[in-house]
C-alpha cells in the first residue's frame, strides 16, 4: 500500500506543517482543535476581557475618584448666581445683572426657554450658572 499525498504546485505535501498530529489517545477526549478555533477561541477572550475593563473603568468614573490628583469639585452654590427678581424686572435687565458687560441676549433666551414663558413675579429667586 502506498500513501497517497497532494502537493501545493512547489513539490510539498498540501498538509504539510498546518497540523502537528498526535495520537489519539494523547489530546483530552480524543479531540483535536483546528488553528482556527483557537485563534477564534483567543481573540472572544480578548474581546471579553476588553469589555471588562471598559465597564470597570466606566463605573470608576461614574463612582468618582478618591486620587488626591483629582480635581476637586466645586459646591453647587459656588458654581451658580442667584437673583431675586424686583419689581419692574424683565428677563433683560435680570440677564444684564447675570453677566454684565457680555451679550445679554444668549442669556435671555437660555431662561425664556427654562421658563417656558411664565410670567417674572417680584421676590421670586431665579438661580443661573456660571
Amino acid at each position: 500500500m502506498t500513501a497517497v499525498t497532494t502537493t501545493t504546485g512547489f513539490g510539498a505535501p498540501a498538509f504539510a506543517g498546518r497540523y502537528r498530529t498526535l495520537p489519539r489517545e494523547a489530546t483530552p477526549r480524543g479531540r483535536r482543535v483546528s488553528p482556527t478555533t483557537y485563534r477564534r477561541r483567543r481573540w472572544a477572550t480578548a474581546l471579553v476581557v476588553l469589555g471588562a475593563l471598559v465597564v470597570a473603568g466606566q463605573a470608576g468614573a461614574a463612582l468618582g475618584s478618591s486620587s488626591p490628583l483629582a480635581a476637586s469639585e466645586r459646591s453647587p452654590a459656588a458654581s451658580t448666581r442667584t437673583v431675586v427678581v424686583k419689581p419692574g424686572d424683565t428677563l433683560w435687565t435680570i440677564a444684564e445683572r447675570l453677566a454684565p458687560g457680555e451679550d445679554p441676549r444668549p442669556i435671555v433666551d437660555k431662561m425664556s426657554a427654562a421658563r417656558h414663558g411664565a410670567l417674572l413675579q417680584p421676590g421670586e429667586t431665579i438661580r443661573w450658572p456660571r
